[in-house]
C-alpha cells in the first residue's frame, strides 16, 4: 500500500469528499485521482481509492467534480484588523508609511471595537480565499481571540511588544502580563495558539528582549518578529549595536526552532548560517515587500540551505489584500527572477510553502498543513472546471499559475464547513459590510464621535 493510502476503522465517517484531484502535499509532488477523503470527529480518518471509500458508512457524502482538494492555506504573517486601514496610505516608503501615517492612525482609531470588526473582516476575506489558519500580529489580542473562537477559524495570536505604548497596553511589561494571562487561558484551545510578537529589532530595546528571552525560556511559545525587512534596518543595527539585527537576536538567545523571522529581504552568508544553525523559519511576504520597495527575500537560496520558508500576506494596509493564493503565485514568479532560474520554486513547492511550511513555522505541523490521517480536517476545495483553467496537465501547476481565490468553493476547519459554495456559514456578510462602511466613513472624516 502506498504511504499516502490509509484505511479507517469500521465506525461511520461524518463526511466523505470525492474530488477530482486530491493533493496531500506530504508526500511531496503527489496528486491522487479517483480518491476520496473521510472525516470523523474533526480529523482526517480515511484517504483511499474511490471504490474503497464508497464502501465505508458515512453520514454525508459530497461530490466535488472538477475540484482539487488540498490542505487549508496557512497565512503565516499578517495584521488582521488593519483591513480597516486598507488603502489609507499607499505608494509610500516603509518608514514614511509607518511613522507618518500608520502609527498615528493606530493611536487615534484602534480600540477593541476596531479590532473586532477589522479582524472579522480579515477572517471573512481569508476564508473566502481558502485560508484556514493565520498568524495575527496586532493589538488587543484578547479581542482577536474572541473573534477567532466565534468564527471557527484557526490562528496563532501574537502578543505585541514595543518600546512605546500600544493600543491595549501602556508599556511592554503590561503587554507581557496580559500575554501570559492569555497564553494560560488558551493553552488548551483546539484552534488558537499564543506566541509573542516583539515588533522589530529597531522598535524593541535590549532590556525588553532580555525579559522576553527569560519568559520564553520557561514556556513553549513562538516568537514572531519583523527582521531584516529593509537595508536601512541593517544600517541602523550596525550603527547602534555594531552588528546586524539577526546577530543581535542570536546573541540575546532568541533564535531557535520557534523563531519566525518575517520578511528577511537582506540575507548574507552569516545571516544564512544563523538561520540554519538555529533552525529558524522565514516568513516571506513578497507583495508587501514589492509595494514598499523593501527588497527581495532569496527564497530559493534559503530553501536549498534547508531553511523552512513559509508565506504571509502581511496586513491589508501594505498589500492591499489577504489573498494567499495570489501571494503564492507572486512568490513563485519572484523566486525565479531573484535566483535567475526558471526552475526555482516550482508549483508543488510553492503550494507546500503555503501549507505545510506555514504549519511548521507556527509549530502546528503535527496537526495541519497536509492531508494525512490523524491530522485536523482543515481543507479547501478549488474549482478548476472553468475555461480559464483548461486544459489541465498538472492540476497543481494550474492552481498556482492560472487560478485566483475566486476558484475557492468550500472550506472546512476541523471538519466544520465554514465556506459552502463561497457562502460564509458563521459570518453575516451584510451586517459586517455595514460595520466596515461605518468605520471607513469615520476614519475618512476624522470624526471618532
Amino acid at each position: 500500500m502506498p504511504p499516502y493510502m490509509y484505511k479507517a476503522d469500521a465506525a461511520p465517517l461524518d463526511l466523505v469528499l470525492f474530488p477530482t484531484w486530491l493533493v496531500p502535499v506530504e508526500p511531496a509532488g503527489v496528486v491522487l485521482t479517483n480518491h476520496a477523503l473521510g472525516v470523523r470527529d474533526g480529523r482526517i480518518a480515511l484517504i483511499a481509492a474511490r471504490a474503497e471509500a464508497e464502501a465505508y458508512p458515512a453520514r454525508q457524502r459530497l461530490e466535488l467534480p472538477g475540484m482539487l482538494l488540498a490542505p487549508g492555506l496557512v497565512n503565516a504573517h499578517g495584521h488582521a484588523a488593519m483591513t480597516l486601514f486598507r488603502g489609507l496610505a499607499d505608494d509610500l516608503s516603509l518608514r514614511t508609511w509607518l511613522s507618518d501615517h500608520i502609527w498615528p492612525a493606530e493611536r487615534r482609531w484602534v480600540d477593541e471595537a476596531f479590532i473586532r470588526v477589522g479582524t472579522e473582516l480579515a477572517i471573512a476575506e481569508q476564508l473566502q480565499g481558502g485560508i484556514t489558519c493565520f498568524s495575527d500580529m496586532y493589538f488587543h489580542p484578547e479581542a482577536v481571540s474572541e473573534v477567532v473562537h466565534r468564527t471557527g477559524v484557526r490562528a496563532q495570536i501574537t502578543i505585541p511588544i514595543m518600546d512605546f505604548p500600544v493600543p491595549g497596553a501602556r508599556d511592554s511589561a503590561e503587554s507581557l502580563r496580559k500575554g501570559l494571562a492569555l497564553f494560560d487561558d488558551l493553552k488548551h484551545h483546539p484552534r488558537i495558539t499564543v506566541a509573542f510578537g516583539p515588533h522589530a529589532p529597531y522598535s524593541v530595546s535590549d532590556d525588553k528582549l532580555s525579559a522576553l528571552q527569560v519568559l520564553i525560556g520557561e514556556m513553549d511559545a513562538g516568537i514572531h518578529m519583523h527582521v531584516h525587512e529593509t537595508a536601512h534596518e541593517i544600517d541602523e543595527g550596525m550603527r547602534l549595536y555594531g552588528e546586524r539585527p539577526l546577530a543581535r537576536l542570536a546573541r540575546r538567545q532568541l533564535l531557535g526552532p520557534r523563531f519566525q523571522a518575517v520578511h528577511m529581504t537582506q540575507v548574507n552568508e552569516a545571516d544564512l548560517a544563523l538561520l540554519v544553525e538555529h533552525n529558524c523559519s522565514v516568513i516571506h511576504c513578497p507583495e508587501s515587500n514589492l509595494k514598499l520597495a523593501s527588497g527581495f527575500c532569496p527564497v530559493e537560496r534559503l530553501w536549498e540551505a534547508g531553511v523552512n520558508v513559509a508565506i504571509g500576506t502581511d496586513g491589508a494596509a501594505s498589500n492591499n489584500d489577504l489573498d494567499l493564493l495570489g501571494e503564492t503565485r507572486t512568490a513563485a514568479l519572484l523566486a525565479k527572477a531573484v535566483a535567475g532560474s526558471a526552475t526555482a520554486l516550482d508549483a508543488h513547492r510553492a503550494l507546500r510553502m503555503a501549507t505545510l511550511n506555514g504549519a511548521r513555522a507556527l509549530g502546528l505541523e503535527d496537526s495541519i498543513g497536509s492531508l494525512e490521517v490523524g491530522k485536523a480536517a482543515d481543507l479547501v476545495a478549488f474549482d478548476l472546471s472553468g475555461l480559464a483553467q483548461q486544459p489541465i496537465y498538472d492540476p497543481v501547476s494550474q492552481l498556482i499559475y492560472s487560478c485566483s481565490r475566486d476558484q475557492v468553493r468550500h472550506v472546512w476547519v476541523a471538519g466544520k464547513q465554514l465556506l459552502d459554495n463561497r457562502r460564509l456559514s458563521r459570518i453575516d456578510e451584510q451586517s459586517l459590510a455595514g460595520q466596515v462602511r461605518d468605520w471607513g466613513e469615520r476614519i475618512a472624516s476624522g470624526d471618532k464621535s
